[in-house]
């Protein structure tokens, strides 16, 4: 792999290089800077000098284990082969286990002095974590470098250090989204540099199953495939080889791995191919799309709950952790009404509605996981109808089940969306990549305490850590998801280590440009905060116009107005900038160690107010549609045919009345929506236009040309128009595009002056037809 030959300026690397062989060179860093803050650490005078012959001084076979997975990276950082002994020797690093230490099993002692450096821990668990704060104090040395006679220099510090959450953990989701066994272990590698203890592997959910269970082989000959004929094929998982690899992966890393089995929701890969475990037998497909699907397991089935049962016997056998993850999230009721089997259930158990039927179904699994020694750990949604003594909750949909469920008793992991979610946007929408939503900025991810005030203080101990969830439907490939974990996650293992006191954003940023390096050797992509400010990319002006931009959190950043793309010698952004004239924008942020991010390219277009139409037409309220069947990818994917429909409607969002949000979506409904009329301007202005519909004209001007890979969040444009009416046309194309169903948007156009803040949504006051038999246009 290759390493950076970058570092940032607070580490400074010195290397001394001459002709005769024996002349040492030297790696200095002289400014510790730990991630996550360790509880204290002093530094004293002095340093530590690691060479070739430094030792690691172990005495058992725990610290042997930790000292040769230390020596590899060590050897990967600096080119150096370090030995163990088990002799006493100056230029040694001891490892010590030590169950006296007054610290927790996960806590550690370490000190450098200028002949030694100790490393004093109660478990081995504990010993690691000291080494991975040793690791961090380690510059990178250039492959290009000689280290025949490297000498490594790091200062003189004492710490003393333990996690304040037992759980500090990470989902992947890799159910919408497959990642390779490769990958997995690429990021458990980073983990345990950041001391986050827990993997949460989401393996079931409703587009597809992930996990070979032998007794079913169906699940995956079947349910882990989507997609047919007409569509791409996406399929993958794990064997259960595969399984054990990155748990023993996981292991050596001191990094538990907590299954999922999804149930009794989120079970649609489970139905494709198991279809009488639903509660009406009928041929089930994989769900293509996202959302929430109304077919689950069929509680009123005896026959559900001994799939279960084998299923779990053959999992508890591949995951030794003691914590196994049962779901129980957004399960719609609906087949449980109509089912019949289900109400004489809920009639026999004398169970008050299908809540509680939920809350028998997740009984009956938990006990099934006591048989294996488990605990059983759900979603937020499962205290609805009750819980039993032992169930520990995940708190997803927000504080509320989290508070609840630690002030009865229950053992909680905090992973709110509004903080946690790192599938949620990290800055602007309009300017980041397509996300799910949301809106979690690393300050704010930073700023999350896992334990609420509303928590009684005698029942804060059963806050047993946080936990960031990364949901895949839109993370397709594995830069994506780097991108989206990175460095939100480092902020969560800080979160989850650190004791409250002693964060400090700012100081976090600091240490946060050491870890970049580290991120960049290897080779894992990450987030830089991009130019913020305008909405748009396209921004119309009369005479002059003054752009602000602003980061997320505090960059630098660099721009072009000659069309290149700007490097670290361009023009550094430092005040407003002003347009007179037409020109494109280019410009992008820049980290402390050289890295640039992708470019943002604004067209800044110099126009005339657009004149409107006129007074004299005939028009009436409403506008004309045009309704072609059929579903089509893009505009251009249309043909010129006769449409199945013409109507006149009086909203525009009466072009599409199919709207169930995140459920169901009818192949009926597939169709291209044309909408020709004017719009009416109330005054003379630049105009800012919002709208997920495919394109948008006014006039002859192509305002909105939908280009994101799905339809879920608005694209912007501007334009500078004339009060009066000026012509209109809406192409909506009713599909789904990499499993969003546009069938879920409202048909919608939306505007806002310049200088506005809020966006209005064009209403019926504001529409017009003419009324002639002039045919509406395909293009």
């Amino acid at each position: 792999m290759k390493k950076s030959i970058f570092y940032i300026l607070s580490i400074i690397i010195f290397f001394i290089s001459c002709h005769e062989k024996n002349t040492p060179t030297t790696a200095v860093n002289t400014n510790p800077r730990i991630t996550p803050m360790p509880l204290s650490l002093l530094e004293k005078q002095g340093t530590f000098t690691i060479d070739k012959k430094t030792s690691f001084i172990v005495k058992t076979n725990e610290t042997q284990k930790i000292a040769l997975f230390f020596i590899d990276v060590i050897y990967e950082k600096t080119g150096l082969h370090l030995s163990t002994s088990d002799q006493k020797k100056d230029n040694s690093i001891y490892l010590v286990i030590d169950p006296s230490v007054e610290l927790t099993e996960e806590g550690y002692l370490l000190k450098t002095y200028e002949n030694h450096i100790e490393i004093i821990s109660k478990t081995a668990k504990g010993l690691f974590y000291g080494a991975q704060s040793l690791m961090q104090l380690l510059p990178f040395v250039s492959d290009d470098d000689s280290h025949e006679n490297l000498q490594v220099i790091i200062p003189s510090i004492d710490i003393k250090d333990e996690p304040a959450f037992k759980w500090r953990g990470v989902l992947l989701d890799v159910s919408r989204h497959f990642f390779t066994v490769e990958f997995i272990k690429k990021q458990l590698d980073f983990l345990a540099t950041l001391k986050i203890n827990k993997f949460h592997w989401h393996l079931t959910d409703d587009q597809g199953w992930r996990i070979e269970i032998k007794q079913y082989p169906k699940l995956t000959e079947i349910g882990a495939k989507r997609g047919n004929k007409n569509s791409t094929i996406y399929h993958g998982f794990y064997t259960q080889e595969d399984i054990k690899e990155v748990v023993a992966y996981a292991k050596e890393r001191f990094i538990d791995v907590i299954p999922e089995f999804d149930m009794p929701g989120h079970a649609k890969a489970i139905l494709a191919s198991y279809p009488e475990l639903a509660c009406e037998e009928k041929p089930f497909e994989i769900r293509e799309i996202w959302g929430v699907d109304y077919n689950i397991l069929c509680a009123g089935k005896e026959e559900v709950y001994v799939f279960i049962e084998n299923v779990i016997t053959e999992m508890v056998a591949l995951f030794p952790y003691k914590y196994f993850h049962v779901g129980g999230d957004e399960v719609p009721k609906r087949s449980w009404i109509e089912s019949e089997l289900c109400q004489k259930l809920i009639k026999k158990e004398g169970l008050k509605d299908e809540k509680e039927l939920q809350s028998y179904f997740m009984a009956r699994v938990e006990k099934i996981l006591h048989k294996y020694n488990k605990t059983m750990v759900g979603w937020d949604e499962i205290l609805e109808g009750g819980i039993t003594k032992t169930t520990n909750i995940m708190s997803w949909q927000g504080e509320k089940g989290g508070i609840k469920a630690a002030n009865e008793g229950h053992d909680v992991i905090m992973t709110p969306l509004d903080y946690v979610y790192l599938n949620f946007y990290q800055g602007n929408k309009q300017v980041e990549p397509m996300a799910f939503g949301g809106h979690t900025p690393l300050k704010k991810t930073y700023s999350y305490n896992p334990i609420p005030q509303a928590i009684k203080e005698h029942r804060r101990h059963h806050i047993l850590g946080l936990q960031g969830n990364l949901w895949a439907e839109q993370t397709d490939n594995d830069k994506i998801a780097e991108y989206q974990l990175y460095p939100r996650l480092i902020a969560i293992a800080e979160t989850g280590w650190t004791i409250e006191k002693n964060k400090n954003f700012n100081n976090f940023l600091n240490r946060l440009n050491s870890l970049y390096p580290i991120l960049d050797h290897h080779e894992i992509n990450y987030h830089i905060p991009l130019p913020e400010g305008p909405s748009s990319d396209r921004i119309v002006f009369i005479d002059s116009i003054s752009i602000p931009f602003n980061t997320t959190h505090p960059v630098k950043m660099v721009y072009t107005t000659d069309g290149s793309n700007p490097t670290n010698k361009s023009e550094e952004y430092s005040k407003t900038l002003t347009f007179n004239e037409t020109s494109i924008l280019k410009i992008a942020s820049i980290l402390p160690h050289g890295k640039i991010s992708k470019t943002r390219t604004i067209d800044i277009v110099k126009q005339s107010y657009l004149s409107p139409i006129s007074e004299s037409m005939d028009l009436s309220p409403g506008l004309k549609t045009k309704t072609i069947k059929g579903h089509f990818s893009s505009v251009d994917d249309i043909r010129k045919e006769t449409p199945s429909k013409i109507s006149i409607v009086q909203s525009i969002k009466e072009a599409n009345t199919t709207f169930d949000w995140g459920h169901e979506v009818k192949k009926e409904n597939f169709k291209a929506v044309f909408l020709e009329g004017y719009i009416d301007i109330p005054e003379d202005g630049i105009y800012y236009f919002s709208s997920t519909q495919d394109q948008i004209w006014i006039g002859n001007q192509l305002v909105i040309d939908y280009k994101k890979t799905i339809k879920k969040h608005p694209e912007e444009s501007s334009i500078a128009l004339k009060k009066g009416k000026h012509k209109l046309k809406i192409v909506y194309l009713n599909n789904i595009k990499k499993g969003w169903a546009s069938d879920w948007n409202t048909v919608e156009l939306k505007y806002r002056k310049e200088l506005d803040k809020e966006y209005k949504t064009v209403n019926e006051k504001m529409i017009f037809y003419e009324n002639s038999n002039r045919s509406l246009s395909l293009k």
